[in-house]
């Protein structure tokens, strides 16, 4: 099949999410102006660079994590694992401002050392950043289309050693998870390995 989105495609659901899979999740840790801590899953998230080591999260709508985000300057990635699964599923619900996710998901903080938000003491690797820019996603057209996305400059990083093999992360021993399409996940339980051409 063939389809062009502005026409619709025609399905029970819309495959974009399924076909652009796995993703992984970005479990992003804020405070609020007044200090008090918020946690949501984002599933528009990714690495964009090394050097420096730049990430990135897109909230399509202000909601909370991408506001206090720009507002602080300041938010933390949290690896989201199969262990904390139900968890980070609970910290995706919609509460008030002001109300912790970290204590409604009763999710237990741990401090960062660079930024002020805290981090998922359970996650078995997390990554301060500092924000270095926000960007209000528009068409092609030029129109606003409500999505926001906010970049974040890694100042720091958490590993528990426990998941680190021959001074390589291991993601299968991290149970790392990553969203999929519709209401699916899947987890990390292999690898196979690959060198370049011009290794």
């Amino acid at each position: 099949m063939f389809y062009e989105p502005k026409n619709g495609h025609g399905l029970k659901h819309d495959p974009l999410k399924a076909i652009i899979a796995p993703r992984p999740i970005g479990w992003i840790s804020t405070l609020d102006g007044q200090g008090r801590p918020n946690l949501a899953p984002y599933s528009f998230f990714n690495a964009l660079g090394s050097r420096p080591a730049v990430l990135c999260f897109s909230s399509e709508g202000m909601k909370h994590t991408a506001d206090y985000a720009i507002a602080s300057g300041e938010f933390v990635f949290n690896l989201s694992t199969r262990p904390l699964f139900d968890a980070m599923n609970a910290s995706s619900g919609t509460l008030p401002a002001g109300v912790s996710e970290f204590e409604a998901a009763g999710i237990e903080p741990a401090p960062c050392v660079v930024v002020k938000p805290p981090r998922v003491a359970a996650s078995p690797a997390a990554m301060e950043c500092k924000v270095v820019h926000h960007w209000n996603v528009t068409d092609m057209d030029g129109q606003p289309t409500g999505a926001v996305v906010v970049f974040g400059q890694v100042v720091g990083v958490h590993i528990d050693e426990a998941v680190l093999r021959d001074g390589m992360f291991d993601a299968v021993a991290a149970q790392t998870i990553a969203r999929c399409g519709y209401r699916d996940y899947t987890q990390v339980t292999e690898m196979f390995a690959a060198s370049r051409p011009d290794d």
